[in-house]
């Protein structure tokens, strides 16, 4: 297949473009700037600007476009951010596919679209949240109409934490815990959705192959936890204790309270029903395979 990848760059993109090129597929990268490889064709989505001749022949596009949600503390112009840099690529692409006949869009997305789940455990039927990010994330999945009702196949990948051997959620905490401060946050009775890097690539890989799927996909290991679970098998993968308990006003005074509150004192709890009925296997179904993959 010939795939066009957006935010190719970043931890998921790096090791999927590889994975794509391993099993034989053609991968164009579109990049910021002025293209300076034969793989790459520039763009520039703010301007609505793209390299002429970058879909011909094109089969899927994947878009992984956006800033990090917990790279800087949320105030209106970080939030702003983080809205434009997922909703206007996903437009920009939305419509190209339909104007170049594309036949696939495979949309980044992300777990917190069903905000705080409590104890309940959501498939991809459950319904949205309320929060910022549930609502970031269903603007964003939104940007693609434009390729849904035109009849291109959209699917939208609502990705769980990333357990990667560096970079990432993980590669922030591990000096962390192995400077013996890790514990959990708060009560530790909220749901911690993770999946390894390893099978967040496989999924995207394993959608685009597939013409069958489409619509929302969880992409989250079949073994959910709660934070005190992870914080547990973290401190058991590193071969550390984890006795403490960061508070939860501690986190509300460092981060903010909504950023504190959505991204660490909650979470959705997921289960990833599209994939197991399709026949997807996960390299590390349970969360102490993908960390001792992350630390070795």
């Amino acid at each position: 297949m010939r795939v066009v990848i957006a935010g190719s760059s970043g931890l998921i993109g790096t090791s999927l473009v590889a994975s794509m090129r391993a099993a034989g597929h053609e991968v164009l990268r579109l990049v910021r700037r002025k293209a300076a490889a034969p793989d790459e064709r520039g763009w520039d989505p703010y301007a609505g600007r793209i390299d002429e001749g970058t879909f011909e022949g094109v089969d899927a596009v994947v878009n992984l476009c956006g800033a990090g949600i917990g790279d800087k503390r949320w105030d209106d112009a970080r939030k702003q951010v983080l809205h434009d840099s997922r909703v206007v690529p996903a437009e920009v692409l939305s419509a190209a596919v339909v104007e170049h006949g594309v036949p696939t869009l495979v949309n980044s997305s992300g777990a917190h679209f069903y905000g705080d789940t409590g104890s309940r455990l959501a498939d991809e039927d459950a319904p949205g949240g309320h929060t910022f990010m549930s609502r970031l994330t269903q603007d964003w999945e939104a940007a693609t109409s434009v390729a849904q009702e035109g009849g291109v196949r959209v699917v939208l990948m609502r990705t769980a934490v990333v357990i990667s051997p560096s970079g990432g959620v993980f590669g922030r905490l591990k000096p962390v815990f192995q400077f013996f401060l890790g514990g959990k946050l708060g009560t530790g009775e909220q749901f911690f959705p993770w999946v390894s890097l390893d099978d967040v690539v496989s999924a995207y890989r394993f959608v685009v192959e597939n013409e069958e799927i489409s619509g929302p996909v969880n992409v989250a290991g079949p073994t959910p936890v709660t934070n005190a679970e992870f914080t547990k098998a973290v401190g058991t993968a590193l071969h550390r204790p984890t006795p403490w308990v960061v508070p939860a006003f501690a986190l509300k005074t460092l981060l903010g309270g909504e950023m504190a509150e959505e991204l660490l004192l909650s979470g959705p709890g997921l289960t990833p029903k599209v994939l197991e009925s399709r026949g997807f296997h996960f390299m590390h179904p349970a969360l102490p395979s993908a960390l001792n993959a992350a630390v070795a």
